[in-house]
């Protein structure tokens, strides 16, 4: 089994990042409950990815158009569709996610690849089945939270049939509370882990 870890844990906290934090924790669990598997990492924070402009997009629709995937500007998304098991982590910023993660979300999403259209809408083709998002935030976990929202949606899109998450909310509204809330999350994130 292949799980694909996308690190968006992007923070100014560098090694003390909640989200990190949060990630570690889950993928130690996953780890010690299936040795087996091999864990890909995609570090966000390293990634030479640019977000595409309609140039750019020209270019890797004529790519796709004859069937060209094996080319470079395919190489994420090919990582992704292989992929057993998936998880995402990126902080809560502005109602969603760092920058980072939408441009690396618009590399993994390519039709004929990722997912393909029929007359009746939209079909999955990624061989995962399960994904799972782990995010941290100063504020409270809202229903209209769009980083999971998003998430959701994408794997959907991409034919995932599970969807997952752990929100550690609720981070900055009261510092004599945080690191419970984010030890609560990451035994959370640790249950997830072991049954992923």
């Amino acid at each position: 089994m292949k799980l694909l870890f996308i690190d968006g844990c992007v923070s100014q906290r560098g090694p003390a990042s909640r989200t990190r934090a949060l990630a570690g924790a889950f993928l130690s669990a996953f780890q010690a409950a299936h040795p087996e598997a091999e864990v890909e990492t995609v570090v966000l924070e390293t990634l030479d990815a640019k977000p595409f402009l309609p140039a750019a997009l020209d270019e890797r629709d004529a790519l796709a158009s004859i069937g060209a995937f094996d080319a470079p500007v395919f190489d994420l998304a090919r990582q992704f569709r292989g992929a057993d098991r998936i998880v995402a982590a990126a902080p809560f910023w502005d109602l969603s996610f760092p920058a980072a993660m939408r441009t690396y979300i618009e590399h993994i999403s390519v039709n004929g690849l990722c997912y393909h259209y029929e007359a009746d809408g939209c079909h999955g083709d990624c061989r995962g089945t399960r994904l799972a998002y782990l995010t941290t935030g100063g504020d409270f976990q809202r229903p209209e939270s769009l980083g999971v929202l998003y998430w959701k949606q994408l794997s959907a899109m991409f034919g995932i049939p599970r969807f997952d998450y752990v929100f550690a909310g609720g981070l900055d509204v009261d510092p004599a509370k945080t690191a419970a809330l984010l030890e609560a999350a990451c035994q959370e994130a640790r249950a997830l882990g072991r049954e992923f």
